[in-house]
């Protein structure tokens, strides 16, 4: 186990086999071995900054038949919502006050959330917070519609790939969601410049040691500028409403390889995370996590972005959920830090900075 860590690390690159052996045998050595090489790893590359990313949920509609999410179309109790453009530059404008320069708007796969919709949105933020990086996150788009956003100012698409496996894809998603035709728009995301974030979740029901192995290495073909990497957490409307949460364990671990994988990536402690552990953000820390995304929705929305059930912190203000983050961060000898933190790459530094 150790010699496979260690040809990771040279190399940054395994072949399928050895990403199964990896994953197939979380024992206390690799576990910890694999922890303390990616909090270096994180250290060297980025000191002991940790990221703001505030997230401003903009609608929980949603078209799409997700199995393991409360926003899809079927959950017929869930209030829906969308915030009008004033309340979402509004929110901004606080954000900003507080010293936050990257925000990520962010919904479900709504058909009202229009190119001529968003682009004006984007246009009124660049005109007002110009010195701000814009992440969308808004699901599969045309590559007319991804061209159109990227030119109106967008920075960065969040666009998690869910898992890598075809088999698996089908057995979650509904019969018009294709996997190849998510590949494809992350592919055309990189391809207009955007920084692409890609990511999975750990222990959703029918994922196999083979199945992780596969996201380990498109990860590592893709190579994107962020990864989010969270827990399987049930909600109550869907049909995996019984089935176990992520393991902790396999999910740090999993942060952990990415990390050595591709040192320099984004990659953040999850609400997921957060949520599956009260110890979520200092453990993602530690395990080479090195962004944190508060949600900055107003109270009367951020109930009803109900990806999951038991969410952590849906009551707190901005100014106390940013305190109680630097407060556990200063425990490690980390500290936020509120600069765009553009996403690099060792080869050619920043990129696509605006």
């Amino acid at each position: 186990m150790r010699a496979l860590i260690d040809r990771l690390c040279a190399t940054r690159r395994l072949d399928f086999s050895s990403w199964k052996d990896l994953l197939s045998l979380v024992n206390t050595e690799a576990f910890s071995l694999t922890m303390l090489r990616a909090r270096k790893c994180t250290q060297e590359i980025f000191k002991n900054a940790v990221y703001v990313r505030g997230i401003i949920e903009c609608t929980n509609h949603c078209v799409n038949s997700c199995s393991y999410c409360g926003l899809q179309v079927e959950n017929r109790a869930l209030p829906r919502y969308r915030l009008p453009q004033e309340r979402i530059v509004e929110t901004w404008k606080t954000a900003y006050a507080a010293g936050l320069r990257t925000l990520v708007l962010q919904g479900g796969e709504d058909p009202y959330m229009t190119d001529e919709w968003l682009t004006t949105l984007i246009a009124q933020i660049k005109k007002d917070f110009p010195d701000c990086a814009i992440t969308l996150s808004f699901g599969e788009r045309s590559r007319e519609s991804y061209q159109n956003l990227r030119e109106a100012g967008a920075d960065r698409y969040l666009l998690r790939h869910e898992c890598a496996s075809p088999i698996l894809y089908r057995a979650l998603h509904g019969k018009h969601q294709a996997f190849w035709r998510r590949i494809e728009a992350l592919y055309t995301l990189r391809d207009l410049g955007y920084q692409t974030g890609c990511g999975m979740m750990i222990g959703v029901p029918g994922q196999s040691i083979e199945d992780l192995a596969e996201d380990m290495a498109f990860i590592q073909e893709f190579s994107p500028a962020m990864i989010g990497i969270g827990p399987f957490l049930p909600h109550h409307a869907t049909v995996h409403r019984e089935a176990p949460p992520g393991d902790l364990r396999m999910t740090l671990y999993v942060a952990s390889l990415c990390r050595l994988l591709k040192p320099e990536i984004l990659m953040p402690a999850t609400t997921a995370l957060r949520s599956l552990s009260p110890m979520g953000l200092r453990l993602g820390v530690q395990h080479g996590c090195n962004v944190v995304m508060p949600s900055l929705t107003p109270d009367a929305e951020k109930a009803h972005y109900s990806l999951y059930d038991r969410k952590c912190a849906l009551a707190h203000s901005l100014t106390e959920t940013l305190d109680s983050y630097a407060q556990e961060l200063s425990s490690l000898g980390a500290h936020l830090s509120f600069v765009r933190g553009d996403a690099r790459d060792s080869t050619y530094g920043v990129l696509n900075s605006r």
